[in-house]
């Protein structure tokens, strides 16, 4: 047995994503263009939504409004 090349495995890796995106356009009933563009509008959603998470869950932003709000409390 010989150990596979990078390129058979990108090459069957690439051949089954393409089988399977027209697998889901035909159940979807939609052309294989249409379901890519709406993963691609779909995954630049999810990012720009986790991006906005990230900032908000910033350590050291929450640390920041829970120091003015101490202060606020305080002052």
């Amino acid at each position: 047995m010989t150990p596979e090349s990078p390129l058979q495995t990108a090459a069957l890796a690439e051949w089954i994503f393409g089988l399977a995106s027209r697998l889901l356009a035909r159940s979807l009933n939609m052309p294989e263009p249409l379901v890519h563009s709406t993963g691609a509008y779909v995954f630049a959603q999810v990012a720009a939504v986790e991006t906005r998470a990230a900032k908000t869950l910033c350590p050291f932003g929450l640390a920041r409004r829970l120091r003015a709000w101490f202060h606020d409390l305080t002052a």
